[in-house]
C-alpha cells in the first residue's frame, strides 16, 4: 500500500460476556464453565434456533479459551464429560 492511498477502515462490534450476578469476581473460569453447560443444556431442550441460547453462546465463547471449548466437545462426544446433558434433551 503507498502513501497516497487512503485506509478503509470497517466498524467492528465487540461483544463480550454481560455480567452475571452469580459471577461477581475477577475470576471468570466457573462462569466460561457454566456458560457452556447452560448453552447445551438450552441449545438441548429447546432447540438450536431458540434465540435466548444465543447469550450463553456469546459468553462462553467470550470468556472461555477456544482450547477448553474443543476439548469439552470431545469429552460430549466420546460421552465423559462430567455434567450429564443427555437429561435436557427434548424437555
Amino acid at each position: 500500500m503507498s502513501d497516497d492511498e487512503e485506509r478503509v477502515t470497517m466498524p467492528f462490534k465487540f461483544v463480550t460476556a454481560g455480567f452475571d450476578a452469580r459471577f461477581p469476581n475477577q475470576n471468570q473460569t466457573k462462569h466460561c464453565f457454566s456458560s457452556y453447560v447452560d448453552y447445551h443444556k438450552c441449545i438441548l431442550a429447546k432447540g438450536e434456533d431458540f434465540k435466548p441460547c444465543r447469550q450463553f453462546l456469546l459468553a462462553y465463547r467470550s470468556l472461555c479459551p477456544s482450547s477448553w471449548a474443543q476439548r469439552w466437545d470431545d469429552l460430549r462426544e466420546a460421552g465423559t464429560f462430567p455434567v450429564n446433558l443427555e437429561e435436557y434433551a427434548n424437555k
